[in-house]
């Protein structure tokens, strides 16, 4: 079976990275050996420094505007997918990412209020029908993410956000969840080792199918 990229999304402080090495775990008990770790904004030399632009420097005197943002978001993503996961997928080697275009279209576009359908044409002129072949969205209420962002330490530019700008974040979250069959939705207010439990079963379950369909591709 060919790479495969599995993206994790949610609220910040839903628990996304520990996630992301949980499912690598499921992953490697069916047989998936070559696998990478990205997260964005970041991932390359140029977009660690848009990264640091973006979510660091909340002390700058300029405002970022919430377009300016949305495009730097991108710029770091062209350079993420074009030099390290398309790389990666055409070699074999699954890809879990720590976020990916469904958080712009959450932060920038429910959160932010830029028009959804600016961001789906901008999304289609820079990477075309490149799309996860999964994401697993990882549901917190707001009040439980600020919670937690705010217990882990000094919260970053873009945790600063009012309690209503993440309502919004996850009401985008849940509409396009009705909508898009490649996101499964986990309950991330439960502990780690049930959530744990819960995506190795989704994981098992997804790639017995994914087997099974390029099984059925191949003997044609």
């Amino acid at each position: 079976m060919k790479g495969k990229f599995i993206v994790v999304e949610g609220l910040d402080g839903a628990g996304k990275t520990t996630s992301s090495y949980a499912i690598a775990a499921a992953l490697r008990q069916n047989g998936v050996d070559k696998i990478i770790h990205t997260h964005e904004p970041g991932g390359t030399p140029l977009a660690e420094k848009l990264r640091q632009l973006i979510k660091k420097d909340k002390h700058q005197k300029e405002h970022i505007r919430s377009h300016t943002e949305l495009l730097m978001l991108y710029a770091a993503r062209i350079q993420l997918v074009e030099n390290i996961i398309k790389p990666a997928l055409a070699h074999g080697t699954w890809v879990i990412g720590d976020r990916h275009e469904l958080s712009s279209q959450a932060y920038q576009g429910g959160g932010h209020g830029i028009r959804h359908d600016f961001i789906r044409r901008l999304k289609k002129e820079v990477m075309g029908n490149f799309v996860p072949d999964l994401i697993l969205y990882l549901d917190v209420t707001p009040a439980i993410s600020v919670h937690r962002i705010k217990k882990r330490g000094t919260p970053d530019r873009m945790e600063t956000q009012s309690l209503h700008f993440f309502t919004r974040v996850r009401d985008y979250y849940l509409t396009m969840l009705k909508s898009n069959n490649r996101i499964k939705k986990i309950d991330a207010t439960q502990s780690q080792e049930k959530m744990n439990a819960d995506l190795k079963d989704i994981i098992t379950k997804w790639f017995q199918a994914q087997k099974l369909e390029s099984t059925k591709i191949s003997l044609k």
